[in-house]
């Protein structure tokens, strides 16, 4: 695993160096996620609107080629993933 070595400036930003930027396709301007895990700090390189937007329409044309019908809307409007969780977990034990 490659690890390189940043300076946090007096603001606390840092600089993703040039080689994980062009991996990952972190651009300048991009929005990035961070996640707290055990070992330290996770940084996501996020999609354009542009791309999330055409890889939800690639997985709705998946769908539909294996003829999947989802819910319509209005159709969950009275269920509780919550309680839907409590059913699974009474289940398991």
């Amino acid at each position: 695993m490659v690890q390189l070595k940043v300076k946090v400036g007096d603001k606390g930003q840092i600089l993703i160096p040039k080689i994980f930027r062009e991996k990952y396709g972190v651009n300048e301007g991009q929005s990035v996620s961070i996640e707290p895990i055990d070992e330290g700090l996770l940084i996501k390189g996020r999609p354009s609107s542009d791309e999330a937007i055409s890889r939800l329409q690639e997985h709705v044309e998946r769908i539909r080629d294996m003829r999947i019908n989802g819910p319509k809307l209005g159709d969950l409007k009275k269920v509780y993933l919550e309680m839907e969780f409590e059913v699974f977990e009474e289940e398991r034990v």
